[in-house]
């Protein structure tokens, strides 16, 4: 499990992870809602992990689902298993290379305006219509409802390393994602939304595509 392949899938992963979670849809929710209720950096920080950790946990539920079928399926499918990863790696890199070309920058937040907008909009009072528990459940659950759908191909690629690696990959996914995450919603906070953030927005797509099509073709060369 020490292999140089899975090396490079261990860190394409907290790549991902990383990228994944400086999406502003996975931070602005908490520095916009969080400043509606009026709770503190720390608090608002919080949050974010609490949220962050149930993200990782819809994501890592989905995976185990792919690793368990393909540790069922393994004596079949094992000859085409890295062609099979792979091309799923290029092909959702490609995914995002395009998107990335065709300008999407990402944000869409509908359901997190409207949470904000029930937490009173600018200038319309201080008190919020929502209490903090319906709040911090809306935004769990707004995220555990969205899967990093970019790391399922990874947990694919990891599965000739057995369930160490399923253990392995899952825990750089957590470390990656909730870093990213509380990290910009507390430089957010802090009055440092713009610091070095514009070019992460900017060209994520880019990035994420890119390492993604270069692990995919490492893994049909490496692995079959």
């Amino acid at each position: 499990m020490t292999s140089p392949l899975f090396a490079s899938i261990l860190a394409t992963g907290f790549a991902v992870a990383v990228l994944h979670g400086a999406m502003p849809n996975h931070w602005l929710p908490f520095v916009l809602v969080g400043r509606r209720q009026g709770w503190s950096s720390p608090k608002a920080v919080a949050v974010t992990a609490i949220a962050g950790a149930g993200h990782v946990l819809a994501t890592m539920l989905l995976g185990l689902v792919v690793v368990a079928s393909g540790l069922a399926f393994g004596d079949r499918v094992g000859p085409v298993l890295p062609f099979l990863a792979g091309g799923l790696l290029i092909a959702l890199g490609i995914y995002y290379l395009v998107r990335h070309g065709g300008g999407d920058g990402h944000l869409h937040l509908p359901f997190v305006g409207r949470l904000a907008h029930a937490c009173g909009a600018p200038g319309e009072g201080t008190g919020a219509a929502v209490s903090d528990r319906t709040a911090v459940l809306g935004l769990f659950v707004f995220l555990a409802l969205s899967p990093c759908e970019a790391f399922l191909p990874l947990y694919l690629a990891g599965l000739r390393y057995g369930w160490q690696g399923f253990g392995a990959l899952t825990l750089v996914l957590a470390a990656g994602a909730v870093a990213s995450m509380a990290g910009l919603t507390a430089l957010s906070l802090a009055g440092s939304r713009r610091f070095g953030l514009k070019g992460v927005e900017r060209y994520e797509g880019m990035i994420l595509g890119a390492a993604l099509c270069l692990l995919g073709v490492a893994v049909m060369v490496l692995e079959s």
